[in-house]
């Protein structure tokens, strides 16, 4: 055992002891912050995201060694992202091992690790306390997959142990825990981040951006995109409950709620948490996040500036979270993009960004430009040919796994993706509250209109 390790082990005990002292033994510290807005829960009190482990330095990938990879949540994103990076190890597409597991429910994490260690065929450590996971001096890197609501901390104390992370979207739950992020990020820019929007990947979007600042459709005056699905039973409601999970026994319910408060044991919270206000943005930040991301990333038009959403409850009236939403989000530039969400009707908008001079049409694999009808004699009308890459997600996964070697930045990064909360936060503020909302560069500050 390395001297770093027992240093932590003698400090672990004394550790827990504060961090119960904290969110009722969520090891989150509450403190102030800034606007808390009206869709956090009643009596939750702000909170200030900040470590809550010891700061310690990186760890690098040794040559021709393994990448040596955790994963904090162990639910069906965590478990699915096993499997595909050790199915990329298989291919012979990275050499990436996942040592270790981090979960409060121990039925599930007993799963994971169970298949991890089959397929693998080496032992696999198992954590309840995601802090144990982190002191480890022979972890590389972290795959953050639990709820919205934990992604920040997880985030933050894992880039402060040293290790590169790869965070489920949405980056966070809110605006505030955001800018937490995004400064413990910008302070240890020798650590790898790269936030889980797969889309990102897609090589029209990466066309997209070139030809517009190539200027090919002239000014990008506004665009449009949309997610909508359709659902007979509910959305989300696919997640399945386990007769298996008993509160107190093998599932630490207090912790899972952590700074949202305790509450009474339910188990349709906690396997479909997306469909709770309290506990995630719904339709905002787990679809549509998907394609706000490449499309925000093509149109280059700065930070959003001016929010407005709608929501409404049409078909599932036993969701929290609404089941049509309607964004408006505005830009420095002065480019504005109009967003649909649905999980009530699956017929969406065509993804296009409109020009002064042309259209760009980006609803197949290629980029399609047509002119304008005044400009027909001045611009071409063009296709741009996009190869087909497989799995979007499996390459976001390569590209984070290839930065962790090379130490380039991730695609999916931080600035980009403090853009895309910038949006989500407003527009689900905005949504629960009929209000719209502004957003200050200068000062990365956002208030009611």
């Amino acid at each position: 055992m390395s001297n770093r390790r027992k240093e932590s082990d003698q400090s672990r005990r004394q550790f827990l002891g504060n961090a119960a002292a904290t969110a009722g033994g969520a090891s989150l510290l509450a403190a102030g912050c800034a606007s808390t807005g009206g869709f956090r829960p009643a009596g939750a009190g702000p909170v200030k995201t900040v470590p809550t482990i010891e700061k310690l330095p990186p760890v690098p990938v040794k040559d021709n060694e393994p990448i040596r990879m955790a994963v904090i949540g162990t639910g069906g994103m965590g478990t699915g992202h096993c499997h595909a990076i050790m199915g990329l190890t298989e291919q012979g597409k990275t050499n990436t091992h996942i040592v270790a597991l981090a979960d409060v429910n121990q039925v599930r994490m007993g799963d994971t690790q169970k298949a991890c260690q089959d397929k693998q065929g080496f032992a696999v450590d198992a954590y309840v306390d995601y802090h144990d996971v982190l002191r480890r001096d022979d972890i590389n890197a972290v795959l953050i997959a639990s709820t919205e609501h934990w992604h920040a901390q997880h985030a933050i104390d894992a880039l402060t142990a040293g290790k590169d992370v790869y965070c489920e979207k949405p980056m966070t739950l809110n605006l505030d825990q955001a800018m937490d992020l995004r400064k413990v990020v910008l302070d240890n820019p020798d650590r790898i981040f790269q936030v889980g929007t797969q889309m990102m990947m897609l090589p029209k979007y990466i066309e997209a951006r070139k030809a517009i600042k190539a200027g090919a459709i002239g000014k990008p005056v506004w665009s449009q995109t949309s997610y909508c699905r359709n659902s007979k039973t509910g959305e989300w409601n696919y997640y399945g409950l386990d007769d298996r999970w008993v509160p107190g026994e093998n599932v630490d319910w207090k912790s899972w709620c952590g700074w949202l408060g305790p509450r009474e044991w339910d188990p349709k919270l906690y396997a479909r948490w997306r469909r709770y206000k309290d506990f995630s943005t719904g339709i905002i930040g787990d679809l549509l996040v998907h394609v706000m991301t490449p499309l925000i990333m093509a149109v280059d038009a700065g930070w959003p500036v001016r929010v407005t959403a709608s929501g409404h409850h049409l078909i599932d009236l036993d969701m929290e979270n609404c089941d049509q939403v309607n964004l408006n989000v505005e830009f420095e530039d002065g480019h504005t993009m109009i967003v649909a969400g649905s999980t009530a009707n699956e017929v969406g908008l065509e993804t296009m960004i409109r020009g002064h001079e042309a259209n760009m049409y980006l609803n197949s694999r290629h980029v399609e430009i047509r002119p304008e009808r005044i400009f027909v004699d001045e611009v071409d009308e063009q296709r741009i040919e996009c190869p087909d890459i497989g799995n979007d997600q499996d390459q976001l996964r390569l590209n984070f796994l290839e930065c962790v070697r090379t130490r380039t930045p991730a695609v999916s990064n931080i600035d980009l993706a403090s853009k895309v909360m910038v949006a989500v936060d407003l527009a689900t503020r905005s949504m629960w509250e009929g209000r719209a909302y502004r957003f200050d560069p200068k000062t990365m500050r956002y208030s009611r209109i």
